[in-house]
């Protein structure tokens, strides 16, 4: 295996690190996508990258911009995405990514408060249901490129002098690219806006330092060779996506595979065997019940084969980390992994090295399955104000129960009600036109406040144990952390979301989004209604299952009553962040009637 790494000092900036890597190893495989119109999959190698960004950029650099503009870029993950972000920071432009899902209000609030003056948007459809956010007199959108042509993106044009297409703006191949001089590495490059649970997005300001030296800074936690493949499939507007997934492999060398969608990552996975993947909790948990509802129906000598082999590969683990010893039972490893874990990782490709697991908790009984079977899932830690990452597990040192070590450069330390705080070279320049908000989070002494509560334990792992914000008190005087028992009940795959409740309550309660795939199986005929699923008989068996899965947890920390629903919480009926985080007040305000009926 092959190292190549673009230092910080070398790279200077994030456009100076993508053309440095052009020039170190312009013949290799860059980004690899599936060309619709052709129908088969193409990539591009990192010199033809760069021919393309320099189409790019000559095209922004006829947009009457200035250094310090910012320009927004709402497209799904591409080629694209990347020559137009370089094309944009080679210029000194501010990029400010969008969700591709975000609500069309979210997003004219977003492009207002930043003062976006271009947009890069992926189709006309997208372009028509924003328009209406984006409309008023002082709305500071000068210009909209529309990525997808066709008669909806003609007409649009027609209709609106700030619409143009793509292809009519683009020049021809044979553009020479214009390296960026004199460049501050501690400008800013991108405003990140947080996904907040409550009330508007704040804009995170990163510089160009803050990103490149996380990614670096990475580097300690994991090895990434240039004969690496990412698979790319979170959004790129996801910070940890935009560092991990796109800036390692281009600090690295490695090339990035765009996946074609969620629906086809299964098939994309074995067609293109990745080494590495970076995920969020969610996808490893929906891979977790999907093995669990496949061994529910197989026979019990299936189930006891399984069970095995996870124990088994588990007790190799512990052994190779140093923390057990060797037990006659390891012996039986290599046929168990022949006929269990090899299986799983072949649908992972087979070639998984590592998966990183981030942006919200992964429980430890999935991280441990995974890991049994031999999928080396590494759980990190980060915010969007710390370029996102704080912490890693390195595989030598993988704890999965915990968030891992802090990287190179940064420090961790507990503060008031067991609160973590951070000083790190990823710490933002603050928050877009938010003072009083970047001072309540950063204080005097330079530590960011997470809000999130940990202990680190002997070895410098850190365990995250709460939220500061989401601790619901009983009336009792009882602290229940719900998202720890959210979590737990997940595990069951009766259950698509949950949402647990109880804040000055005697008793907790919950409102529970049923799975429709178990619905469809465990009720064949009956309808996916809210009216059905609440059925007293319905109610009986997901309290049951709850109780099950809450064994572990005090006595108090119960759920008594609970509504079930058909209607996932999603973006678009306002009660999930583009993050996929739940919008807990959203959430409670839709379903005000439901809760209180669960108290009367």
């Amino acid at each position: 295996m092959t190292e190549d790494i673009i230092t910080v000092e070398q790279a200077t900036s994030l456009d100076g690190l993508f053309y440095k890597r052009s020039e170190r190893t312009p013949d290799k495989e860059a980004l690899r996508y599936f060309d619709k119109g052709e129908k088969s999959w193409n990539s591009y190698t990192w010199k033809e990258s760069l021919e393309e960004v320099a189409r790019w950029q000559e095209m922004l650099a006829r947009e009457n911009l200035s250094a310090g503009d910012r320009v927004a870029i709402l497209l799904r993950n591409c080629p694209e995405w990347v020559f137009f972000e370089q094309a944009a920071l080679s210029l000194g432009l501010v990029v400010v990514p969008l969700y591709t899902d975000d609500r069309p209000d979210n997003v004219g609030y977003i492009i207002e408060d930043a003062g976006i003056r271009l947009l890069l948007i992926q189709d006309a459809g997208r372009w028509k249901r924003l328009a209406p956010s984006v409309e008023n007199e002082n709305n500071p959108l000068q210009r909209v490129l529309i990525m997808e042509p066709g008669s909806e993106a003609d007409k649009c044009a027609r209709n609106d002098d700030r619409v143009h297409l793509i292809e009519n703006e683009i020049p021809a191949l044979g553009v020479e690219y214009k390296p960026r001089q004199g460049g501050d590495i501690n400008s800013l490059a991108t405003i990140v806006y947080t996904s907040g649970t409550t009330g508007r997005p704040k804009g995170v300001m990163l510089s160009h330092y803050n990103i490149l030296s996380i990614a670096h800074s990475g580097m300690t936690m994991i090895s990434v060779f240039v004969e690496d493949t990412f698979l790319s499939f979170l959004p790129l507007s996801h910070t940890l996506e935009r560092t991990v997934g796109y800036y390692v492999p281009v600090m690295t060398g490695a090339c990035i595979v765009y996946a074609r969608s969620v629906g086809q990552l299964a098939e994309d996975l074995v067609d293109h065997k990745p080494t590495i993947l970076i995920a969020v909790p969610r996808v490893f948990e929906r891979v977790y019940n999907k093995i669990q509802d496949q061994l529910s129906k197989g026979s019990a000598v299936k189930r006891k084969l399984f069970s095995t082999a996870v124990k088994i590969g588990w007790r190799r683990f512990e052994k190779d980390q140093g923390r057990a010893g060797w037990h006659p039972s390891l012996l039986a490893h290599k046929v168990l992994d022949k006929l269990v874990g090899a299986k799983i990782r072949d649908k992972l490709g087979g070639n998984m090295r590592i998966a990183v697991a981030g942006g919200a908790p992964l429980p430890a009984s999935i991280g441990e399955m995974f890991i049994s079977l031999g999928v080396p899932v590494l759980q990190g830690y980060g915010l969007t104000e710390t370029a996102p990452i704080i912490s890693g597990n390195p595989i030598e040192r993988n704890k999965p129960a915990s968030v891992g070590l802090p990287l190179r450069g940064i420090d961790v330390k507990v503060g008031e009600s067991e609160e973590l705080l951070v000083k790190t070279p990823g710490m933002m320049l603050g928050y877009w036109n938010n003072h009083d908000a970047t001072s309540n989070v950063i204080d005097k002494d330079g530590w960011l406040h997470t809000g999130d509560q940990g202990r680190i334990d002997e070895d410098g792992h850190i365990f995250i144990t709460g939220r500061l914000k989401d601790i619901l008190v009983l009336s009792n005087g009882e602290k229940i952390p719900p998202a720890e028992m959210e979590s737990a009940i997940n595990m069951d795959s009766m259950f698509d979301q949950v949402m647990v409740i109880g804040e000055g309550e005697s008793y907790l309660t919950a409102l529970a989004v049923v799975d429709e795939a178990f619905w469809t199986v465990s009720a064949p005929g009956k309808p996916y209604t809210k009216e059905a699923l609440n059925q007293k008989e319905v109610v009986s068996d997901a309290l049951k299952r709850m109780r099950n899965a809450l064994h572990d947890f005090p006595g108090y920390a119960k759920v008594r009553r609970v509504v079930l629903l058909s209607e996932p919480w999603g973006i678009d009926n306002g009660m999930m962040t583009p993050t996929l985080k739940v919008k807990r007040q959203s959430v409670l305000e839709h379903y005000v009637d439901d809760v209180k009926s669960m108290y009367s």
